[in-house]
């Protein structure tokens, strides 16, 4: 692909989003608890904050971008190229493709109207689980990368120091083909998941299903995450929580591996705590299929 200047991969990026707003996330991993620096901005002003974008980045932020309020995308997140193709082929262009690190893809679709809260967060979730995108990412806001910045893990860090930049690969804003077919598909099982469980038999449902779930070491198993247990700890906590598992026992899953690393007993709990309520806040009140 042809390299191209950083107010060029923005302006192409934006665009292809197509929010009237978006949410700029400048987030500095070095911080004692990871540190957000938030803006909202229209596209004018996105543009005309290239240069202090520039400057944070070079300091150590990582520079995210999601639409303002509710709108009509969906991201999947840590695709290989073999997902975006797959994409393509069944009917599921993406509006817009980024390459975050070498070899690992972002994909922006586009339903092309704007969806609730719930429903957003539904859909994103039956992408990801269709085409093999991380759940932990899968939701109605989730941040994905801006093009035209650096990468700044420390995992991508090269030998002389640098950093990966975020490649924009296309930007064509788009609405997938399949838009129409999907979004009834989404609509009926979302409908269907709310009403097919009737509430004294809830609870029983789950006891009988809970024997076929995932253990935290499937998920720590899969490659998806790198070895990234701090990915895994909350792709877990969503899933487990989602399907019913008691907090305690999911809590005793993430405490499973060793936290010394954390600080003491108390930052232990700290982190279990906030694993905990950022699952709970990806969930809201739906469960996963």
């Amino acid at each position: 692909m042809t390299t191209i200047s950083t107010p060029e991969a923005v302006e192409k990026q934006s665009r292809a989003m197509g929010a009237k707003a978006f949410e700029v996330g400048l987030f500095d991993p070095n911080a004692a608890h990871g540190a957000m620096l938030p803006r909202v901005w229209e596209t004018g002003t996105l543009l005309r904050s290239i240069s202090w974008l520039r400057l944070k980045n070079a300091e150590g932020r990582n520079i995210y971008i999601r639409p303002a309020g509710e709108h009509s995308l969906s991201l999947i997140d840590d695709a290989s190229i073999q997902v975006i193709e797959r994409l393509k082929s069944e009917g599921f262009a993406p509006a817009v493709v980024l390459e975050t690190s070498p070899g690992n893809f972002q994909a922006w679709l586009n339903h092309g109207q704007i969806l609730p809260k719930p429903l957003s967060t539904f859909a994103a979730r039956l992408l990801a689980s269709r085409f093999g995108g991380d759940l932990a990412s899968a939701d109605w806001r989730h941040y994905g990368r801006l093009a035209g910045f650096t990468n700044r893990k420390d995992k991508y860090r090269k030998a002389d120091g640098t950093f990966p930049f975020v490649r924009l690969h296309e930007s064509t804003g788009v609405v997938y083909p399949k838009a129409i077919a999907f979004l009834a598909e989404v609509k009926g099982l979302y409908e269907a998941e709310r009403s097919k469980i009737p509430p004294l038999a809830s609870l029983q449902h789950r006891r009988e299903c809970r024997s076929n779930l995932r253990s935290i070491e499937d998920f720590r198993a899969r490659p998806i995450y790198g070895g990234d247990h701090t990915r895994v700890d909350l792709a877990y906590a969503i899933y487990a929580l989602a399907h019913g598992v008691p907090e305690n026992e999911a809590r005793n899953a993430l405490a499973s591996r060793d936290l010394a690393h954390k600080g003491n007993r108390k930052r232990q709990e700290e982190y279990i705590d906030r694993t905990i309520k950022k699952a709970r806040g990806r969930i809201g009140n739906n469960c996963e299929s």
